[in-house]
């Protein structure tokens, strides 16, 4: 099967790394293509290419101010990609639960365990022994 292109549809268009990383500077902001070429340290004709694509396939949207263009990102169009990762997130977010059960099962292990075999140890400084250490008046 032949591969779609990159500008076919968002999915497509998002798979580019730049084309994430202008969608994750973009959001929530409105800002001309100058401030984008600045922020990220790509070149402005990279940027105009990329926002073009994103632009085609809707998820960015694009304003003139005077002779400068502003962009921002079009929510409802990222919607589709951001329920679909969703499904990943959730099963990421169970095993990382998981994970988390089973350090904190072994962190309390391992506390009880060294409770057991260190009795009254937990009392003492990481450089205190059992035995007092003798001061100079005794040792005579």
């Amino acid at each position: 099967m032949a591969r779609a292109s990159t500008t076919s549809d968002a999915f497509n268009a998002v798979a580019e790394p730049r084309r994430r990383e202008i969608l994750s500077y973009l959001a929530g902001v409105e800002r001309p293509v100058g401030e984008i070429v600045a922020a990220l340290g790509l070149e402005q004709p990279s940027v105009s290419k990329h926002l073009r694509v994103l632009r085609n396939v809707g998820l960015v949207r694009m304003r003139c101010q005077g002779r400068q263009k502003l962009y921002r990102t079009n929510a409802e169009a990222i919607r589709p990609l951001h329920e679909w990762a969703a499904t990943f997130e959730r099963y990421w977010q169970h095993q990382l639960n998981r994970v988390k059960e089973r350090a904190e099962s072994i962190a309390r292990k391992s506390s009880t365990d060294h409770k057991i075999s260190h009795p009254g140890s937990s009392q003492l400084g990481p450089t205190q022994t059992h035995s007092p250490r003798p001061n100079a008046k005794e040792k005579s």
